[in-house]
């Protein structure tokens, strides 16, 4: 026998079966498609699901196959023999004759050889099978063993989808869904995602009429971890600003958030300034790559470095504020280490140099023709596997 190949085969099957709420209603399934599918290669025929209940005893709460009618509801308690070596071994297969197993039991149960997988998050679920006549106890735990492995993948991987479409979730919901309209300014921002889950953020925050909260942070990671570093970070800016606290303040409890969280990174760059009407940044970057201001000549640049240390790592760290100001014709811009880090099939680096150089010579653009110019060219230089990459641009123009 192919062995290899009818894993492929098995794991293959299983993946078609569409993933549910219910882990026991997902178990049902498989093991009725395994019994049917693979009754031949595998010597299974039929089974019994038992789940773990509130009184800590495994409840037969199914049959899948060709298993033997029977009531439902019988309880089997977790001491049973049978049932301490699955979970201690994740298979079992034991005699009617063995030490330890209970005849009359399993007769109500319907099963002629106790043979069984455990399965699921922190074995809430058993699996026990009926065998075709005249396989050897190495033919059943080799079946055994296939079966464990490929269920337990498959109800992982209705988990991990759980988790990412819940970080989906998340993110989407945090994203900014329009730009801003604020006045004398014309302002863009876009994400692009490494991966389905983003660990880049950016954020358009209305303090006031006059003034408006610009920010953009990198962590560590991408999925579910990064998708809640930039849950910390959406409402640990907005509680700031809601409750008026000044930029180092809002670093400081932001630093504390991130410092404590158990599933975020611990590394997290972010930038955050608040821009009045009259052009007045005031801002704080801690640990992220500089932003820059280029001035109306199209030469001069003010690279945006006042601040401190990446938030996370060092619960006591310390910032300060750094101060600019966008004239008619400034633009400033934003963005993440996938921008300048986007390495070319010779590992060449975008780098910052070319990003300034390109944006210096599309300055003329709008806001939105100059981000989307940036990403454009990034992904071209760079179209492989690469990290997340944001950019923002705010022009200062004739109010």
């Amino acid at each position: 026998m192919d062995y290899k190949r009818l894993l492929t085969q098995v794991e293959r099957t299983l993946e078609q079966i569409e993933a549910t709420e219910s882990t026991r209603f997902t178990i049902e399934q498989i093991g009725q498609t395994i019994a049917t599918n693979f009754r031949d290669e595998l010597g299974i025929t039929g089974g019994r699901i038992y789940e773990l209940n509130d009184e800590n005893c495994y409840e037969l709460v199914g049959r899948f196959g060709e298993s033997h009618a029977g009531p439902l509801g019988i309880s089997v308690p977790r001491d049973y023999k049978p049932i301490e070596l699955v979970l201690e071994n994740g298979v079992v297969v034991m005699d009617p004759n063995d030490p330890g197993v209970d005849p009359v039991l399993e007769s109500k149960l319907g099963a002629h050889r106790f043979a069984a997988v455990a399965a699921g998050d922190n074995h809430s679920h058993i699996l026990g099978f009926d065998v075709a006549p005249g396989l050897s106890r190495e033919d059943i735990l080799f079946s055994l063993n296939l079966i464990r492995y490929t269920v337990n993948q498959r109800l992982r991987a209705d988990r991990y989808q759980s988790l990412i479409d819940e970080a989906q979730r998340i993110q989407q919901s945090i994203l900014p869904q329009r730009v801003p309209q604020y006045a004398g300014f014309d302002i863009w921002g876009k994400t692009l995602p490494a991966a389905v889950v983003s660990g880049d953020f950016y954020d358009f925050i209305p303090i006031s009429d006059n003034i408006l909260g610009l920010a953009i942070a990198d962590g560590s990671g991408h999925g579910l971890p990064a998708a809640l570093v930039v849950r910390d970070i959406y409402m640990g800016l907005r509680m700031a600003t809601d409750r008026d606290f000044k930029i180092i303040r809002t670093m400081e409890k932001l630093n504390h958030i991130i410092h404590r969280g158990r599933l975020t990174t611990k590394f997290v760059s972010l930038f955050y300034g608040e821009l009045e009407t009259g052009g007045i940044l005031i801002y704080c970057n801690a640990g992220h790559n500089f932003p820059f201001v280029l001035r109306a000549d199209g030469v001069t640049i003010e690279m945006l470095s006042n601040g401190g240390p990446v938030l996370g790592p060092t619960p006591d760290a310390t910032y300060m504020r750094g101060f600019a100001k966008l004239n008619a014709g400034d633009l400033l811009c934003m963005y993440t280490d996938g921008i300048v880090e986007a390495h070319d099939a010779n590992d060449e680096e975008f780098g910052l140099e070319r990003l300034e150089e390109l944006v210096a010579s599309i300055r003329t653009r709008s806001a939105e023709e100059i981000g989307k110019e940036v990403l454009t060219r990034v992904t071209e230089w760079g179209p492989g596997e690469q990290d997340d990459r944001t950019v923002v641009i705010v022009k200062a123009v004739s109010p």
